[in-house]
């Protein structure tokens, strides 16, 4: 029985915490970070002291909290803490700069502000300007008063001292639970509103069915916890079974990555595309002997076919390469185990249903190239303060994914890039991501983005923005080669009429290439 179905009132904190207490789970360790563990008893124990706190403080229900949390112990106690309150948890990117965060703290209007030490310095300037912000919670090392701005702030342990909440607030189905704000990648971010249901959902119909996720799995995701993906990796799928959950506060590079793959050595992996190809570059690439892995998945953006390939070859495990939204919360479209299709996206997971339609919104056949739209019981319910893109985005029970794809005969999906980055070359559409793969397969390639540019008669031409491995040198030469190199192996319309060398892509904080910005 879902979520949706079992209860009017409902609270998503209680529902991913309770069945872990009573199955006798008290004493397991459910997250371990790069310093400490929390058992799912302590984790009872401190989400309802923090709930308590953050009443307290005088935050009501439905009022938003701010979390810029780094991966920690503290995360999934403010999360859960604010959801079991009442109170709606907002977690952000923290990698974002000042200016960002003035924006998200005025447009959520949040009453307090949980924050890692760390990332207070960034905060701090825009504190005092905040006009809803009554409370400052400080997660790390003893709470200072940073004299760039004056409000008085607290540490998370002494909010912890708190008498526990007896009882979860009887919060309802339909009701906000909490806020992710869109990644960026296409340009300002959306405040994307979901209810207490989704979270539970995504493990139900994902982790548990297609991920085949287990109590006596660990998992470790390089996608953070403020990202839809990384939330349901890191935080939901582990707690919906009493499985235990690894986390690093700091960036996922290869070497980093590789270093909790060997301390922990985790089951299950979830990464994105770029990481994934990042490692197989990397020296400090673990071994098939010192991992454990059984399940790979892959979200965030479409994982090259040889990239998939090469890690079965090293790891002896597929890369299951889905996709997700924000607005969808995790994945809806996926490969699975045993049935694993390079180059494409896989089908959809039970639950979901998904069209393809043309520009006037009418389904095209399969073989065809059409936008992704998605029906599912995970959908966000709108946009926080943004009637028109929340209209543009949500079509009753359809929600438009921005991206394209066409589905064979056999019912696989292929991904053909995000609608705003599709080209029309000669009046034929150009799918980036297509000739972006296919350079990817060049051996003096680590990774390329694929946009449009015009030329000197005003008309659209792919060129082709490229990292080199290492030791490699962008020239003239190259260039050509590339340029031969898709031409011999796609229609010879798709191959970039001008390549530049980068020493690296602009990407947001979870990997997806920011292509609007090698549009500029």
């Amino acid at each position: 029985m879902t979520a949706r179905a079992a209860s009017a009132n409902y609270n998503a904190a209680e529902a991913l915490i309770a069945p872990n207490i009573g199955a006798g789970r008290g004493d397991k360790a459910a997250f371990i970070d790069d310093a400490r563990q929390l058992t799912y008893g302590q984790l009872h124990e401190r989400v309802r002291r923090f709930a308590a706190g953050l009443t307290a403080l005088g935050i009501a229900r439905e009022e938003r909290v701010l979390l810029c949390l780094l991966d920690t112990i503290d995360f999934p106690v403010a999360f859960l803490g604010a959801i079991y309150a009442g109170i709606i948890a907002v977690p952000v990117n923290t990698l974002l700069t000042t200016q960002d965060y003035d924006f998200m703290l005025r447009d959520s209007r949040a009453r307090a502000l949980v924050v890692s030490s760390a990332l207070l310095p960034t905060l701090a300037p825009t504190l005092d300007a905040s006009p809803d912000l009554r409370a400052i919670i400080v997660s790390g090392e003893p709470a200072s008063q940073p004299s760039s701005h004056q409000m008085p702030s607290r540490s998370f342990d002494r909010v912890l001292e708190t008498a526990p909440q007896p009882a979860p607030a009887m919060t309802h189905t339909d009701e906000p639970c909490f806020w992710l704000y869109s990644s960026g990648s296409t340009g300002t971010p959306k405040g994307t509103v979901h209810v207490h249901t989704s979270l539970v959902e995504t493990a139900e119909l994902y982790a548990k069915p297609v991920l085949g996720i287990v109590e006596s799995d660990v998992v470790f995701s390089a996608a953070k916890l403020f990202f839809a993906y990384g939330l349901g990796n890191g935080l939901t799928f582990p707690m919906s079974v009493g499985a235990t959950a690894v986390l690093m506060a700091e960036r996922p590079t290869p070497a980093s990555v590789a270093r909790v793959l060997r301390t922990h050595r985790p089951t299950i992996f979830y990464g994105v595309p770029t990481l994934y190809n990042a490692m197989l570059a990397s020296p400090e690439l673990p071994t098939r002997a010192e991992m454990r892995l059984r399940r790979c998945p892959s979200a965030g953006e479409a994982l090259p076919a040889e990239t998939g390939r090469r890690w079965r070859a090293h790891f002896g495990v597929d890369i299951l390469d889905g996709i997700g939204s924000t607005e969808m919360l995790h994945i809806f479209l996926s490969n699975r185990p045993g049935e694993v299709r390079y180059g494409t996206t896989g089908v959809p997971v039970p639950g979901y249903a998904l069209r393809l339609v043309d520009d006037e919104g009418q389904p095209v056949p399969d073989d065809t190239i059409g936008e992704l739209q998605v029906c599912g019981p995970t959908a966000a319910a709108y946009y926080w303060n943004d009637r028109e893109r929340s209209r543009a985005t949500f079509h009753g029970p359809w929600t438009k994914s921005g991206d394209k794809y066409m589905r064979g005969a056999d019912g696989f999906y292929t991904y053909c890039g995000r609608t705003d980055d599709m080209l029309k070359v000669g009046g034929i559409y150009v799918a980036p991501f297509e000739v972006e793969a296919m350079l990817g397969t060049h051996e003096k390639i680590l990774e390329a983005a694929v946009v449009g540019q015009a030329d000197e008669a005003g008309l659209i031409k792919p060129k082709a923005y490229v990292v080199l491995r290492a030791g490699v040198t962008g020239d003239a030469a190259l260039v050509a080669e590339l340029q031969a190199f898709v031409k011999a192996r796609l229609a010879a319309y798709k191959y970039p009429r001008w390549i530049e060398f980068l020493p690296e892509l602009p990407k947001t904080a979870t990997g997806k290439i920011q292509r609007f910005k090698l549009r500029l």
